[in-house]
């Protein structure tokens, strides 16, 4: 039987919002081990990781604290004990949304994505989080999902999540649930 767990539609959805209280910034902050998403961009990468860095606000914040984060996206290729990195900055979207607008740094400086968190929690001692990205030039539409532990969440909560996502009033996100798969992760990273 799988974990109740209670996620909102994306704020860019037409389905109805329930009440939403984004985690802080502070939360957000470290390293998080993406273990599955719907996005085809990962599964040609392993061990991937996500750190954000509270950056000082450029405004008086918002109800998650502060309204920028330092993103480095690090992963590797599956044929590759290289670490590739990408760097952005995130910009809160609003003061109350839980939601971002990632801008690339240096080359990537075009790109731009916008993406929501959908769900967080903490099993035993494993935090995870559930974001929404939004379709770009250059990506679909996409729902990852974050852990603390490189291990990720248990069998039972994953079939949570999947359940919440399958079960909210937004067409796109349930084709999403239905497309989650599992990210190699096998503890070559020598970083």
């Amino acid at each position: 039987m799988a974990v109740s767990v209670v996620l909102r539609p994306p704020a860019v959805s037409n389905a109805p919002q329930s009440l939403f209280r984004p985690p802080s910034t502070e939360w957000l902050s470290g390293i998080w081990h993406v273990t599955h998403s719907s996005l085809p961009m990962w599964k040609s990468k392993r061990n991937v990781r996500i750190t954000y860095t509270v950056l000082p606000s450029t405004t008086s914040g918002t109800i998650q604290g502060a309204d920028r984060l330092d993103d480095i996206v690090s992963y590797q290729a599956m044929n590759s004990d290289k670490i590739k990195t990408v760097h952005g900055i995130d910009t809160a979207s609003g003061k109350e949304s839980g939601a971002w607008d990632w801008r690339g740094k240096g080359l990537l400086a075009v790109a731009s994505s916008h993406w929501e968190v959908l769900g967080y929690g903490e099993v035993g001692e494993v935090q995870w989080v559930v974001t929404y990205f939004a379709k770009t030039l250059f990506t679909p539409a996409g729902v990852d999902i974050y852990s603390r532990s490189e291990n990720g969440l248990s069998g039972e909560n994953m079939s949570g999540i999947k359940e919440a996502l399958s079960s909210l009033e937004d067409p796109g996100v349930r084709k999403l649930a239905g497309e989650i798969f599992e990210i190699k992760r096998d503890g070559a990273r020598s970083d």
